[in-house]
């Protein structure tokens, strides 16, 4: 790899999709922004091979890169404080709010934006591919990324904030007072009454005002479209995120892709 054109790769990884960025580190740009919808929740089998159809296939994968991050996105995960984490005790903390096998694997990221662990059962076939075909490569889950990018950007604010982040069938949801977690949770939604149920159903929850409460929100959501607005007909303050990236973009990614791929832009 020429050091006049040092290159890192994102691959985001969920069942219904594929997303992949690849940014140029010399020139800091973006130089490819992609993402792969498929009409149903695949299994990790077919993701890997719908993964190796698409690396083979396509000549933006056949550069050198200096970085390779596989981005795990699932609703397999829970965050533990730090001060309570014991390393023996990984599948405990995950049993509870997700149904996990004996035979999975657990691996766990570090979040330092709040002191806690994050333990989340990783798609192996996946990693181990990626090792095959790239060598050594780091790889997180979705949620990681998603709080760290919204914790480091919130405000110190007494006001509590809700922030979604939309994907083509399942929502993260997280509410945030200042730089503390008052919950993240994953909500899978098949149409736009699933969507506005279970945020409403946090709301409550939470016992949070409708007409007071901000709502942030990024990933595969329009203003106008159906998700916006049935949640803008419960919800008074709703609005787009506006992405901080410190990076340039090729002139081919317009503005709305900048916002659907706010994760895997937060990778890096």
């Amino acid at each position: 790899m020429s050091t006049n054109n040092i290159k890192e790769l994102s691959i985001q990884v969920n069942l219904n999709g594929l997303s992949f960025c690849i940014l140029n580190r010399t020139s800091n740009e973006i130089e490819y922004l992609n993402r792969l919808d498929f009409d149903t929740k695949l299994t990790p089998f077919d993701i890997l091979k719908r993964l190796k159809t698409e690396l083979s296939s396509n000549t933006v994968f056949a550069d050198d890169f200096k970085e390779v991050l596989v981005v795990h996105q699932n609703e397999l995960s829970t965050l533990v404080p730090s001060a309570l984490y014991n390393e023996n005790h990984k599948a405990d903390y995950l049993k509870f709010n997700s149904k996990i096998l004996k035979t999975d694997f657990l691996a766990t990221d570090d979040l330092v934006v709040n002191n806690s662990v994050n333990v989340y059962v990783p798609y192996v076939n996946i990693n181990n591919y990626i090792f095959d075909t790239f060598g050594s490569f780091t790889y997180k889950h979705s949620s990681t990324i998603l709080i760290d990018a919204i914790l480091q950007s919130a405000n110190r604010t007494e006001d509590v904030q809700v922030f979604i982040n939309v994907n083509s069938s399942s929502i993260e949801v997280l509410v945030v007072h200042g730089k503390e977690i008052q919950l993240f949770n994953v909500f899978e939604y098949h149409t736009k009454e699933d969507f506005i149920y279970y945020i409403l159903f946090v709301f409550e929850q939470l016992q949070l005002d409708t007409e007071a409460t901000q709502v942030t929100l990024s990933g595969n959501i329009e203003e106008g479209d159906a998700l916006f607005t049935i949640l803008y007909t419960y919800v008074r303050h709703v609005r787009l995120a506006v992405p901080q990236n410190s990076f340039t973009f090729n002139e081919s990614i317009d503005a709305p892709a900048r916002l659907q791929h706010f994760l895997i832009l937060n990778s890096f």
